[in-house]
């Protein structure tokens, strides 16, 4: 395998896995420890096998195209196409189909080959060639300045023309009325392209689909690529949202996600019907309509073809788009078929409708999923919804007001499809035991509590089982509904806006009244601050989340709850979907898919991944291929250890009875003050929760044990709001820094952080950050949330039973493991890194619990039952650190 330096061990055998699995297809579930150069395995053994596999191919097209030319027979019969069933037919009538099949074949072959003669030729000259590089800028430099010259003279030409100005006053409503319905099956908007264009019909090369989480994931795997041995000569496109890659200012700065997108397509809209009423020369446009600048399809294909002649991240993509004055948007997904390399964030591939819109095509492609530890959450969270009943009373409310204003300009087909909305709404708020016709902060809930419902049952209830969700849902994608209210909302919703007329003004007050009390209720309820984007979401669009809850409620029966969630007010109460069987939607990926990878730093417990997700989904067992490789760094650099009892031999079990006593609080205070004086630098203590760990932060207050452990490391706390995490963690980097500078008393700092929150995931405690990792008991999830003991319903139900346990059991004992996997997992992150994991409980020494460690963490873990045989190990790791340099 082409690597940039000598590959580690570990680094060659996840590569000969790799390339194994893609060579035969498999669904491979692979396990490789941050800090052992996953990334770059990754890169080099997919495109080493994706480079073997075109040269096959090229190698097979030159075979049949020689016997084709040379007129002979003997095409092999696994690659002629069509397989129809010939039995019974005269030996000359299987003679002509055949010989057909492999004409029609030999000229497929032969335009194949023209087309990528041809991107070929175009990309090599763009590479080479400054001046045609430049030449779409110059030219599209021209055009705007051409533009901006005939804007001035037609406003120059429209000063004094009072009337013309009031006419367009008197129609300013157009943009937000809604166009004729015509069909619920109504042909897909065309995005822009010419039918008759060479790239529509230009076929998907086999190439690789790379998932990742974050936006920041893909970006630094973009760069591993541009530094591995295939950075010059693979064609590379990075796919993102709207929101990542707009380039329109004007868009941009409507913040939402789900506005953005609503405005951009209304803009194309725009253009098309722009370009007809061109075409129709006698009509004269009433309106003026805003259309995109960057929604240029000559400037699009530039883009696309820069970005196959070099690999670039979403920066750089968007850096281009606005020199060159083109969409990144859609210039990315033009030059999707052609790409040999797509790197997109996973959600965009898991949801169906995303991938459709996108472009993308997984017939016969390779998808490989990175930092898959969450794929089963992911996929549940993805195809699940929530709306509150604020949210449902807020939408009924504008909905009923956009229909009065303007009932005499919409068609009948329209008119239906809004009071069908309508009616939804008032159902959904009368399931919540509310009446959408008064204040939902002021409407108490008189039977408090959380009832779970299957999806037909609900539809039952709330009497709307009688209504086709799946056309409802259709209208509301095509006709831009919440968009077109959103504009309604944004012109005459708030009490800024600028209003006509007396009249108008006093039509709309009930609206504005009852947002303005609708607000007024929130805060008088204490409702904790949102932030200005999703307040704005809230007051101007609920309908939007409205929509994600139709769609979720056309999911079959079995496969998800309704939860209806009563609180003290309708407003506080919600109705949420909740996906149980997750599998259903990722079972389209493997089913078209030549090979699916699965693969993460910590993958462990595997056994989720194999049974609720791959063989739910349809996979056969024998086609699952499990890797998991060891770690890099030497044994000696890792000291595991599961601890049975405290210093005063006290038994460690934090369960919900037993942690709650002074004695064990205690206890795991007298074993960090003990683990603070000979371990220096940073210390990271885990706890399951975060009132666990204020509860346990306030009796060490009271005992005095708070500074005893103070006198040694500085005490940070893991913030609960997201935007104070980097603070504390630079208060705390630079705590260890300078006591490992000064020295003195102070050896370093203690971070008290929490299972599954901020810092569990994504950060990195390596070197001094995170010389001993503590974790205090087993994080199991609460089994007394409705929605967990579904699930578990839903598990025991539809699952075997695995080695005599109840699959509602080991989910819990695996969504547990998961979370302790990646919070220990912070500490050990290169080559020379080496930290202690301290494990506080002595169900951690329990078969089952210890099998689900890591590979590498488990076989360098050591059972302690006394605290003198732990705390002598520990020792040793200071002598460790003070030898290491």
């Amino acid at each position: 395998f082409p690597f940039p330096y000598t590959p580690y061990r570990i680094q060659e055998q996840f590569m000969e896995a790799l390339y194994g699995a893609l060579e035969a297809g498999r669904v491979g579930i692979f396990e490789s420890p941050t800090g052992t150069g996953k990334s770059l395995s990754l890169i080099c053994g997919a495109l080493s096998w994706l480079r073997d596999w075109e040269e096959k191919r090229r190698q097979e097209e030159a075979r049949l195209l020689a016997l084709g030319a040379g007129g002979q027979d003997g095409l092999t019969p696994q690659l002629t196409p069509g397989g129809a069933d010939t039995a019974g037919q005269p030996d000359w009538v299987t003679a002509f189909v055949q010989k057909k099949e492999e004409r029609d074949m030999v000229d497929r072959l032969k335009e194949e080959q023209i087309r990528r003669k041809k991107r070929e030729d175009r990309l090599e000259k763009i590479r080479h060639n400054v001046q045609l590089k430049y030449a779409a800028k110059r030219k599209r430099c021209e055009e705007d300045e051409a533009k901006r010259l005939l804007q001035l003279s037609q406003e120059a030409l429209s000063q004094g023309a009072g009337e013309g100005a009031l006419d367009q006053l008197d129609h300013n409503d157009e943009e937000l009325v809604l166009a004729e319905y015509e069909s619920d099956d109504e042909k897909k908007v065309v995005s822009g392209l010419e039918e008759d264009d060479d790239d529509l019909e230009e076929e998907h090369v086999t190439k690789i689909y790379y998932c990742s989480r974050t936006h920041s994931q893909l970006s630094q795997f973009v760069r591993e690529v541009q530094k591995s041995p295939f950075g010059k000569d693979t064609r590379l496109v990075s796919l993102g949202s709207r929101q990542n890659l707009c380039v329109n200012e004007d868009v941009r700065r409507l913040g939402a996600l789900q506005l953005i997108n609503d405005r951009c397509m209304e803009m194309q809209k725009n253009k098309h019907e722009k370009k007809s009423d061109e075409e129709n020369e006698g009509k004269k446009r009433r309106v003026s309509r805003t259309t995109c600048p960057f929604y240029s399809y000559e400037q699009m294909q530039f883009l696309r073809d820069e970005v196959l002649v070099e690999v670039k991240d979403i920066e750089q993509l968007v850096s281009l788009g606005r020199e060159t004055k083109a969409c990144p948007y859609y210039g990315s997904r033009f030059a999707i078929p052609a790409a040999q390399l797509v790197v997109l964030p996973y959600q965009m591939l898991l949801h169906e409708p995303t991938r459709n819109a996108a472009g993308i095509k997984l017939k016969d492609q390779v998808v490989i999923i990175d930092e898959a530890h969450n794929l089963t959450d992911t996929i549940t969270c993805i195809h699940s919804a929530e709306v509150t009943g604020s949210q449902l009373c807020c939408a009924h409310s504008q909905l009923l007001q956009y229909m009065e204003r303007y009932r005499k300009r919409l068609k009948a087909k329209n008119l239906m499809y809004i009071k069908q909305i309508l009616y939804l709404l008032e159902q959904f708020v009368a399931m919540l035991g509310g009446n959408v016709n008064q204040n939902p902060g002021c409407q108490a809930v008189s039977q408090t509590g959380t009832v779970l419902k299957s999806i037909n049952d609900f539809l039952f209830q709330s009497q709307i089982d009688n209504i086709n969700l799946f056309k409802v849902q259709r209208y509301c994608e095509k006709s831009l509904i919440s968009r077109k209210l959103f504009g309604f909302m944004e012109r005459y919703g708030g009490p800024a806006s600028a209003v006509k007329t007396n009249k108008e003004n006093q039509k709309l007050a009930g609206l504005q009244n009852f947002l303005l009390t609708l607000q007024q209720g929130s805060d008088k309820e204490g409702d904790p601050p949102v932030e200005a984007e999703h307040d704005q979401l809230q007051s101007a669009s609920p309908l939007m989340q409205i929509e994600g809850f139709l769609s979720a409620l056309t999911n079959a029966n079995q496969d998800g709850r309704v939860i209806l969630n009563r609180q003290g007010t309708v407003g506080q109460s919600s109705l949420k979907f909740l996906l149980l069987n997750p599998a259903v939607h990722f079972a389209k990926v493997v089913e078209e898919c030549r090979a699916v990878i699965i693969a993460g730093g910590t993958m462990q417990p595997m056994a989720d991944f194999r049974e609720q997700l791959l063989c739910c989904a349809g996979v056969d067992p024998a086609h699952i291929v499990e890797f998991s490789c060891g770690h890099v760094i030497p044994p000696e650099n890792i000291l595991p250890i599961i601890l049975c009892s405290g210093p005063s031999n006290q038994q460690l079990e934090f369960t919900y009875q037993t942690r709650d006593l002074p004695q064990m609080m205690d206890e795991t205070g007298r074993i960090l003050c003990n683990l603070c004086n000979v371990i220096p630098g940073g210390v990271v203590c885990f706890f399951p929760s975060y009132e666990y760990e204020k509860q346990v932060y306030g009796h060490w207050e009271k005992t005095g044990l708070l500074s005893r452990l103070a006198a040694k490391k500085k005490i940070f706390q893991e913030p609960k709001k997201a935007n104070q995490v980097e603070q504390v963690l630079v208060e705390y980097a630079k705590c260890i820094k300078r006591c490992s500078q000064t020295g003195g008393q102070m050896t370093g700092a203690l971070l008290l952080s929490v299972v599954g929150g901020k810092m569990s995931e994504g950060i990195n405690f390596s070197d001094d950050l995170g010389r001993c990792v503590i974790m205090v008991g087993m994080p199991y999830p609460n089994v007394r949330s409705p929605e967990l003991q579904e699930k578990m319903t839903w598990l025991d139900k539809t699952m075997p039973r695995a080695a005599g346990q109840a699959p509602s059991r080991v989910l819990i004992e695996n969504l547990c493991m998961k979370a302790v996997n990646q919070s220990i997992g912070r500490a050990i992150r290169h080559q020379k890194d080496f930290a202690s994991i301290l494990l506080l409980d002595h169900r951690y020494a329990r078969p089952a619990i210890f099998n689900k460690l890591p590979q590498w963490i488990r076989e360098r873990t050591q059972v302690k039952l006394a605290f003198g045989s732990a705390f002598a190990e520990l020792r040793k790791v200071r002598t460790h650190c003070i030898l290491c340099p």
